[in-house]
């Protein structure tokens, strides 16, 4: 009787996996980018709303902040990022110049002095600069600004090259979280990805780390990479097991070379796990994290019962945005340095992608944006909508309003429904626990924008 369960719950897998593994947004926002109205967009009307949402909420949860820093001394090919590949460190100077010079540029245009509530230094590999370059960037910054009490700072390391004085210096400067990228401890997948590290080096930054005192250490493996197998995902997982990290995300690999060209195709499509391989890998290594002391959070996230991105998500607080998860919110991120997107809640911004352009821009005087999405009434409440469920795994609105407005919303609802997936209430839906793997797919259903137009070439990772 047990094995016939088996076999009909895996049969029922197959069948969800199957109908749906389509392309999908991972909603770091909504809209999203593809389908941002760029035409009704300008830098004053960014202005404006940015300057609306910074007297709406400084003084209140304060803002964050964003930073990219793009370089890294090699090319990591399953890597979608923006990066500019380089060993020479004296690009160091004049980038970490021209952050400042956009950082004031800001400043001129806010009433007040902002008060930062969260940092976040992404890339690329912020790791790359030097500690005292850091500490000259972070310093400047915060001269001219306020520190919340609850402030959040964290950063993304590379376990080869962030070093104890990196660790240090921004621990001195208020960093409590660092996240680093470890990917995977096979070799041949390593190779395949062109990112070679050994476990001693992630033992090792991660000691040091918690020796010095960060609150949150957090690593990064990712699933679905070339010649992974279940196996491989397996031995990652209990190497991982032993340096015991505050939080792990388990990211799906999104293969997207449509967008990112040769960097991504290091390996051939053959060498990659297919959608029911791969989920194979998600579900055993959420049993494997689950079984270690783990809670999944949100999607592709999971944390010990004592970070604060579990606490977070008890306490209703948990926030998604163009960083990732977040333990705390504030309705104003500016995003500093090349293609970073800042969020002022009513509008999207993104800086050009090249940094000479950036650099460009920039010494005229400008504000290095070049294009954005002014949210409308019915984008402000989808986006509602959406937050909550990839935050919380449920939603509700008022009135009845996508009953009446939105029956088509309701329709692609009912289709989640009848296969398990969440339970349709009035004016509200709560996603099943068979249903956190599909939690893309089930945004996807409030998705306006791409409900009315299709996309007619695939623009986004497969959702399984």
């Amino acid at each position: 009787m047990r094995l016939e369960s088996q076999i009909k719950r895996t049969m029922t897998n197959t069948r969800l996996i199957q109908k749906y593994n389509v392309p999908g947004p991972r909603y770091t926002s909504y809209p999203t980018v593809p389908y941002w109205d760029v035409t009704d967009f300008s830098i004053e009307k960014w202005i404006k709303t940015l300057q609306q949402s910074f007297e709406e909420s400084n003084q209140k949860e304060g803002i964050s902040l964003y930073l990219h820093l793009p370089f890294c001394e090699s090319l990591c090919t399953f890597c979608a990022c923006n990066k500019r590949i380089t060993k020479q460190h004296h690009v160091e100077a004049p980038y970490i110049e021209a952050l400042l010079k956009e950082w004031q540029l800001y400043l001129d245009l806010l009433p007040e002095k902002p008060v930062i509530r969260e940092v976040h230094l992404g890339g690329g590999t912020p790791s790359f600069f030097s500690p005292e370059n850091l500490k000259f960037l972070l310093e400047n910054i915060f001269s001219k600004a306020e520190i919340h009490p609850e402030r959040e700072f964290s950063f993304e390391g590379h376990p080869n090259n962030t070093t104890q004085e990196h660790l240090q210096t921004l621990y001195d400067l208020g960093f409590r979280r660092v996240s680093f990228g470890v990917q995977d401890y096979d070799p041949e997948v390593q190779k395949a990805i062109h990112r070679i590290q050994l476990p001693e080096n992630v033992q090792k930054a991660t000691e040091i780390a918690r020796k010095i005192g960060y609150e949150s250490v957090s690593h990064d493996l990712v699933f679905g990479l070339p010649f992974q197998n279940l196996d491989k995902v397996i031995a990652t997982i209990k190497i991982t097991e032993g340096f015991h990290p505050d939080r792990i995300a388990f990211y799906s690999y999104a293969h997207v070379p449509w967008i990112k060209g040769v960097g991504q195709r290091g390996f051939k499509e053959e060498d990659l796990p297919g959608g029911e391989e791969k989920r194979e890998l998600y579900e055993k290594g959420k049993e494997l994290l689950e079984d270690m002391g783990y809670l999944e959070i949100g999607m592709d996230h999971f944390s010990l019962k004592t970070d604060s991105l579990y606490q977070s998500m008890i306490n209703k607080k948990i926030h998604r945005n163009f960083m990732g998860y977040t333990s705390s919110s504030t309705q104003v991120m500016i995003g500093l340095g090349v293609s970073s997107i800042s969020d002022s809640w009513y509008a999207f911004a993104q800086n050009v992608k090249t940094i000479e352009e950036y650099y460009r821009e920039l010494e005229n005087n400008k504000l290095p944006i070049f294009r954005g999405h002014i949210l409308k009434e019915e984008d402000l409440f989808i986006r509602k909508q959406i937050l909550n469920l990839m935050c919380l795994l449920e939603t509700q609105w008022e009135n009845n309003i996508i009953e009446e407005k939105y029956p088509e919303i309701i329709g692609r609802l009912k289709e989640f429904e009848n296969d398990g997936l969440l339970e349709l209430k009035k004016n509200s839906i709560v996603v099943k626990e068979k249903g956190r793997s599909f939690i893309r797919n089930i945004c996807m259903a409030f998705d306006l924008r791409m409900m009315r137009n299709v996309p007619q070439t695939r623009l986004f990772s497969m959702t399984v």
